[in-house]
């Protein structure tokens, strides 16, 4: 695949590519739509993601273009850029925004980006994308930057530059991603303990809907701003900065404070969903994987029933997970409105579980899913 690429640049740029990198993509094994509250997430990285070949040129220029999308683009070195319209290369070009901003000498590179990740599916494409970039940057023209760095640089792009209300943990798992282990991360701190994640005779399943979930256009903002609101309720009593600095118990005692009811749904959610973070966390430690797949299942319910971020695809797949018997647990993963479910299957049962389920689902939706296989894979790297 690799000397495809390599072909492929040739024959794009003219010359040969001189370094590659890779980024992957994520999956959150647990603790969904807890990063913009405080609270404590578990993704991990996966076998998949975007590669990223590059060489500089004397023109001063860069030049975008991907085996993915048609779409080229090519711009001068310059102080500043501005997001054009909605195309693939403005994640990259925010990073190349943020390299200056920060005046950081840069040249002009030829790029070319391919990525095995279905694109809108809750895998980190995005993130994937901006990490590769900002990687590969720092590394050629040694820019300084710490991986803690090329994090807040990378939320940045996608806060101010593409303007999705987005937390801190696509981009932090895509970084710091380790083989076999989940990272367990306070959004709130950045602090973070690499758990170990032994999935014994099991993999990770990747069920992707097809039904693109567009982010910067679906209910996200919306659910941010109501977990906002719930926040600014409790804190008439409670000295808190995030909804996550308070536990269930401690939620159930002062949710009359939030008068809303929807809201009130919103809050639990985020607020139980933190404290299933800890318990996972525990469970995987110990090797009690039944007991962690009990767990996702509970967090699927959660964000079926009180925060709504599910719908009937991803619901039939969970749906369909709990009668098979090898699958340990599954629940959605990302932020819902569509993309991709996860589960934990028994290897030797995968290929069945994978022809049942797309039967299963294609009589229920309509179309067919694209079932994944993968196993938890490392962060960011150049590739030699």
């Amino acid at each position: 695949m690799l000397n495809n690429l390599k072909r492929t640049f040739s024959e794009l740029f003219g010359q040969e590519s001189q370094r590659t990198f890779f980024a992957p993509g994520r999956v959150n094994l647990i603790g969904e739509h807890i990063d913009y509250n405080g609270g404590l997430v578990m993704p991990c990285a996966v076998t998949y993601g975007t590669y990223l070949l590059t060489a500089p040129n004397k023109d001063g220029v860069f030049r975008f273009s991907s085996v993915n999308f048609e779409e080229t683009y090519e711009t001068p070195l310059q102080k500043a850029y501005s997001k054009t319209g909605k195309e693939w290369f403005n994640y990259p070009l925010g990073v190349i925004h943020n390299f200056v901003s920060d005046q950081k000498d840069i040249q002009g590179l030829d790029l070319l980006f391919y990525g095995d990740l279905p694109i809108g599916a809750g895998l980190s494409s995005s993130a994937s994308v901006e990490v590769v970039m900002a990687y590969a940057l720092n590394t050629i023209f040694n820019a300084g930057y710490t991986k803690l760095d090329l994090v807040k640089l990378t939320k940045r792009v996608e806060n101010e530059f593409i303007g999705v209300n987005s937390g801190i943990m696509d981009q932090f798992a895509v970084t710091f991603g380790e083989k076999n282990k989940a990272l367990k991360l306070d959004c709130e701190s950045l602090e973070y303990q690499a758990v170990e994640c032994d999935l014994a005779d099991n993999l990770l399943a990747i069920i992707n809907t097809n039904k693109p979930r567009k982010l910067a256009e679906s209910k996200y903002n919306e659910r941010v701003s109501e977990c906002a609101e719930a926040l600014e309720a409790l804190q008439t009593e409670l000295d808190i900065e995030n909804l996550c600095d308070i536990d269930g118990d401690t939620f159930q005692k002062h949710k009359q404070l939030i008068k809303n009811p929807t809201v009130q749904n919103r809050a639990q959610h985020v607020i139980e969903e933190n404290d299933r973070v800890q318990l996972a966390a525990a469970a995987l430690a110990a090797h009690r994987l039944s007991e962690f797949g009990q767990l996702m299942f509970a967090s699927h319910q959660s964000l079926q029933s009180l925060y709504e971020v599910s719908g009937i695809e991803l619901d039939t797949i969970v749906s369909f997970c709990k009668t098979y018997s090898g699958v340990t647990g599954a629940r959605m993963t990302g932020a819902g409105f569509g993309g991709c479910a996860i589960a934990l299957v028994n290897k030797d049962k995968f290929e069945h579980f994978s022809k049942s389920i797309s039967e299963y689902y294609t009589e229920k939706i309509g179309y067919a899913p694209s079932v994944y296989s993968s196993e938890i894979g490392t962060g960011v790297v150049e590739l030699t």
